[in-house]
């Protein structure tokens, strides 16, 4: 039996699991009270402006599952989300894999930023080489892949006040077949997404291809950068089709030595979603730091789409080192924070 000192984290936990039951249960259940659809949602509008989160951002948290960054999502008070494929692929049964993927993405972002040792390099390549092995066996699943489950998850979020506006499994690559390009935006449109992302393939072959496809799901297929980021980067993609759009980081643009208040005027209307982090100019070491402290103008960006109603949702990337005594969820709300702060000041 519950008591009084039940945590937040727990009930919306508890709720979850049994909002994604109520899929299958007998019509009984389904008079359950109305407090396990409506408890305590959160509300990341402000000012009209979307605030969201990737679900990377909780990537150093202990546990990985649909589920749990549920919890995640909602303790920081993010009510829309970019969803990386693990934590749904593996609710809707994919095979598990081996690899510590918190691990491995702090290793590549070492490897980027050239400060990865030798011993580093080979662990990430044995790394690679499991991933690589986990999935061929993930695309074997995905091409019998039932939708079922993909919607129940998104009622499980949406029962707990979380809407899924992008997707990103790792099924759109260069090495990825027809059959998993076309279920990952299945699964995506079934998740209620308007878009998957993906990092630019470089390959104009391979974008007009990805393009094309979307354009028959419905779905837009956005493309991330780094620093490699131009004004003109996502160029030829758009070109190719209605369907390619841009997954905007401001954080890197700015690394790269530019600025994102000139690219977000001239391309809002291609701009799915925005990553935001702070990150410095490469005068300045191209740092990523506690928003608030790099050279990145988040407030000014925020404030640009509530003037613009721009109907993007900005996306809080945690890529900063989480402080001793914090945690992951912690500095999403944060930069949460930070943003309603923001734009509580605009005029």
């Amino acid at each position: 039996m519950q008591t009084k000192a039940t945590t937040r984290r727990q009930f919306l936990r508890t709720t979850s699991a049994v909002a994604g039951g109520l899929l299958i249960a007998t019509p009984a259940v389904h008079a359950a009270p109305a407090i396990l659809r409506y408890y305590n949602k959160p509300n990341s509008v402000i000012n009209g402006v979307q605030i969201g989160t990737i679900t990377y951002s909780f990537r150093s948290m202990p546990d990985q599952s649909a589920e749990a960054t549920l919890g995640y999502v909602t303790d920081a008070g993010i009510s829309a989300i970019e969803l990386m494929g693990e934590p749904a692929e593996s609710f809707a049964g994919a095979p598990e894999s081996s690899v510590d993927r918190g691990k491995m993405y702090g290793m590549m972002r070492k490897q980027r930023d050239g400060e990865l040792s030798d011993t580093e390099k080979a662990e990430l390549e044995e790394m690679r080489a499991a991933l690589e092995d986990h999935q061929r066996a993930v695309a074997v699943w995905r091409a019998g892949a039932d939708m079922k489950k993909f919607r129940q998850l998104r009622r499980m979020y949406a029962d707990a006040g979380v809407s899924i506006y992008g997707f990103k499994p790792s099924a759109f690559g260069k090495n990825n077949s027809d059959a998993e390009i076309d279920y990952g935006l299945r699964a995506a449109k079934t998740l209620g997404a308007s878009h998957v992302t993906l990092e630019h393939p470089g390959d104009d072959a391979w974008t007009a291809k990805l393009g094309e496809m979307a354009r028959k799901h419905g779905v837009r297929v956005a493309y991330h950068g780094h620093t490699q980021q131009t004004p003109d980067f996502w160029d030829t993609a758009l070109r190719q089709s209605a369907a390619n759009a841009l997954n905007f980081d401001a954080g890197h643009y700015v690394a790269a030595g530019y600025d994102p208040l000139e690219l977000m005027r001239s391309k809002h209307a291609s701009i799915a979603s925005m990553h935001t982090k702070d990150r410095t100019t490469p005068a300045h070491g191209q740092q990523n730091l506690p928003w608030g402290e790099g050279d990145t103008p988040i407030a000014e960006m925020l404030d640009l789409m509530r003037r613009g109603k721009y109907n993007f949702p900005a996306t809080v990337e945690l890529e900063y080192e989480v402080p001793e005594g914090s945690d992951a969820v912690q500095e999403v709300a944060r930069c949460l924070e930070f943003c309603r702060e923001a734009l509580a000041q605009a005029r």
